[in-house]
């Protein structure tokens, strides 16, 4: 059985960046979904990489408009 560890606190973006890192070793992707409620959901995939990657940056991006003004984006 394949060991668990916890992501808790780390961005999309350092997953993302740590998946590139060992892109070799990777087998599949597990995936975690904590709703609003509080209810977590979780599976894994063999999903496209392409797709994969797409997910995870789209994620970012939502995260990063959601906690960052756009003010503070500015130059």
């Amino acid at each position: 059985m394949a060991k668990v560890e916890s992501l808790y606190g780390t961005t999309p973006a350092e997953i993302f960046a740590s998946g590139l890192e060992n892109a070799g070793d990777i087998a599949g992707v597990a995936a975690a979904v904590m709703w609003k409620d509080g209810r977590i959901t979780a599976g894994w995939s063999n999903v496209d990489t392409a797709l994969l990657a797409r997910m995870i940056l789209t994620l970012d991006e939502k995260q990063r408009r959601t906690t960052i003004s756009d003010s503070d984006l500015m130059p």
